[in-house]
């Protein structure tokens, strides 16, 4: 996407990335219009383009990105939910009464392409993910009109265990096997054990 320049690109994600990285690097080509973020974490570019106005911003409560996603994979147009309610996330938008308690709505995304990154795939599309990437990347697989795996480990039908696959093939339009990975970061923070 970077070399290619596309620009007018509204990224959906859980936080907006690292300077000079991933989307990181979308944002420092201008190339991101809006981003829709639960976290928008230590990304000066980012920090820069939304205070000068330059970017437009939807912040999301964590359960609710997930739920958005989950919902645009069920088909389901929206979703009611209690996060946000009597706050910023609530101005504009329809809030409804169930046994007493208030609830917001929230549409469901309209993903045009997902790009997922999986430890383990196919060729038929099935992935396996670890650790936090399941935190986003399954709801997600299943919310894009066309799914883009990318694997560190590309395998043959039959090599993944059926029980063990939390993407199926189903959902994934394009797979391929990557290489060169770098997990960064933007704090990390260790304590000493006793």
């Amino acid at each position: 996407l970077v070399e290619k320049g596309i620009n007018q690109l509204t990224c959906i994600s859980n936080n907006a990335g690292v300077d000079d990285f991933g989307i990181g690097l979308l944002l420092k080509g201008r190339q991101v219009k809006k981003m829709i973020a639960s976290y928008v974490g230590e990304n000066a570019e980012f920090e820069r383009q939304l205070l000068s106005g330059e970017l437009e911003v939807e912040l999301t409560p964590q359960g609710t990105l997930a739920t958005r996603c989950m919902a645009a994979g069920y088909g389901m147009p929206a979703i009611y939910t209690p996060a946000g309610v009597g706050t910023e996330v609530a101005i504009g938008k329809e809030i409804r009464n169930f046994n007493g308690k208030d609830y917001l709505l929230e549409y469901a995304f309209d993903a045009d392409y997902a790009i997922v990154k999986a430890w383990k795939g196919d060729t038929l599309g099935n992935l396996v993910y670890r650790h936090t990437a399941r935190n986003f990347n399954p709801m997600m697989a299943m919310a894009g009109g066309i799914t883009i795996a990318e694997v560190e480990h590309l395998v043959e039908p039959g090599e993944l265990d059926p029980d063990q696959i939390h993407t199926p093939g189903i959902f994934v339009h394009r797979i391929f096997q990557g290489s060169g990975y770098e997990k960064r970061i933007e704090q990390r923070t260790t304590r000493k054990r006793g």
